[in-house]
């Protein structure tokens, strides 16, 4: 486990002017007794194979690395707390490199992981972690910048990839923070604990709103599990290669009647229509037969192309065979996710207007900050997904946004495990119009999450099709480390 200190790199980032000049306390108000200042942090790290291989992108993922970070912090009157924050280090899905290794975009995060580190504890600024973050941000991306100069990789470290490997230092600081005054994050999100109302974030549009305006202080008790079904996952029996002889269902049909499954996500090539249409047939004739046994007759789907899609017209043609092919999955259809590339200025043709008159069309990958959201937006996408792997501090202001201008919203999985899970369904729970909880590990990577769900069984043990979310009320982001 390697340790930062706030002594260690002060001179060396005071002297990079590596800072942004975001004044943290409100202008003429006296210095807030809430306000913290980070003085140590440790991280480690966990490796995980996944019990089946899952593929998104065009990619096959078969083991995941998480980022564990341990943080100490004070208050002005020198009080002292813990927090803990853990996030997986997706570089296939946040780093997708056609030059670059698995291995060399993972040792990249593990690099800057620890320059995050150096940086956090090296800030001489108190204040609330929303604060915080938003300060160091532009610290974190510079650090991103050099390192990949310094190393002389072939491909720089990207923005989303760099928001993945600072998420789970910004978790720990939140976590931390509710500890130390003994309340649940959701509750330290108004005027007495912020002290900059929205609009010094967010713009004038925002000016004289609080971040607690858009969040729940408390979780909504149970929420429906979105379960995810892979482009290499078994539909029926004969789908199977090898079997994994586990004691865990193999195919959708297990899966639904083990955890009475009611909103599944269907991943999708997008480089054939043919097959995505018939992947969406072959799911909705097994998920009609496994429920009609079960009695249920509400269910849903959401269609995630991973950016996959080559244009828009793809999309709508793909919406409207489905549409004219099978009308019911159609209209269990509650959204489609990153259909094209990421890069929106870049793809600036792609508009979603007419995709999003059919159904909801949401940005992932696209989101990194809030010009990506306003683009988006103009563009013709109508929802956001947030990510608890780019931080809850800005999933909290992604939020805002998407509330403020009236788009849908859903909160999605990176396969998180353990703390990052329930980091994750803290925010599905406290986001209003935040219907579902992705939650994949259970499908891929059981053996991370067997030590949590003897802590959190509500959570873990999916009944019904729906994971019990009342005891994300604990203190800070609600995990035990």
């Amino acid at each position: 486990m390697k340790t930062w200190t706030r002594r260690q790199f002060a001179k060396t980032v005071a002297a990079s002017g590596a800072f942004a000049a975001f004044h943290l306390r409100a202008r003429g108000a006296a210095p807030n007794p809430h306000d913290v200042i980070v003085d140590e942090l440790k991280i480690s790290y966990e490796d995980y194979l996944y019990r089946t291989p899952i593929k998104f992108g065009g990619n096959v993922l078969d083991r995941v690395t998480l980022l564990n970070v341990h943080c100490t912090l004070h208050n002005r009157a020198g009080k002292v707390a813990h927090g803990f924050g853990s996030m997986p280090l997706g570089n296939v899905w946040s780093w997708p490199s056609h030059v670059l290794k698995y291995p060399e975009t993972l040792a990249a995060m593990k690099a800057l992981g620890e320059r995050v580190a150096k940086i956090t504890t090296a800030h001489k600024e108190f204040g609330h972690p929303v604060e915080l973050n938003v300060a160091l941000e532009p610290a974190y991306f510079q650090a991103a910048a050099e390192l990949s100069a310094a190393q002389k990789l072939a491909e720089p470290i990207p923005k989303l990839c760099t928001l993945v490997t600072a998420s789970p230092f910004d978790a720990a600081i939140h976590d931390a923070y509710g500890k130390l005054y003994g309340l649940n994050c959701y509750r330290t999100y108004g005027a007495d604990f912020l002290n900059r109302d929205l609009g010094d974030f967010l713009g004038a549009d925002f000016r004289g709103e609080h971040l607690d305006k858009y969040v729940l202080p408390e979780p909504k008790p149970r929420m429906p599990l979105y379960h995810l079904i892979g482009a290499l996952d078994p539909i029926e029996p004969g789908d199977i290669v090898k079997k994994v002889g586990d004691g865990l269902p193999e195919t959708l049909g297990e899966w639904i009647h083990y955890n009475g499954l009611t909103h599944l996500k269907i991943k999708l090539n997008g480089s054939d229509q043919k097959w995505d249409v018939e992947r969406v047939l072959r799911v909705e004739q097994t998920c009609a037969a496994v429920q009609q046994q079960r009695g249920i007759k509400d269910w849903v789907y959401s269609c995630d192309f991973n950016e996959k899609c080559p244009s828009a017209d793809y999309l709508v043609g793909f919406l409207n065979q489905v549409r004219a092919q099978a009308p019911a999955a159609f209209e269990r259809l509650q959204y489609v996710e990153q259909p094209t590339k990421r890069d929106l200025r870049a793809d600036r043709a792609n508009v979603m207007h007419a995709a999003s008159k059919i159904k909801p069309v949401v940005i992932d990958e696209s989101l990194t900050d809030q010009e990506a959201l306003l683009l988006a937006r103009e563009m013709g996408y109508t929802g956001v997904a947030l990510k608890a792997c780019k931080s809850q501090s800005q999933a909290l202001l992604m939020a805002a946004c998407a509330q403020k201008y009236k788009m849908f919203l859903c909160v999605q999985d990176l396969t998180c495990p353990g703390a990052s899970l329930i980091h994750s369904a803290g925010i599905s729970a406290h986001i209003p119009g935040v219907a579902a909880i992705e939650a994949n590990a259970r499908q891929y990577c059981p053996a991370a999450n067997a030590a949590w769900a003897k802590k959190f069984p509500d959570l873990f043990n999916v009944k019904d099709g729906t994971m019990g979310t009342a005891c994300l009320n604990r203190p800070g982001l609600g995990a035990v480390d």
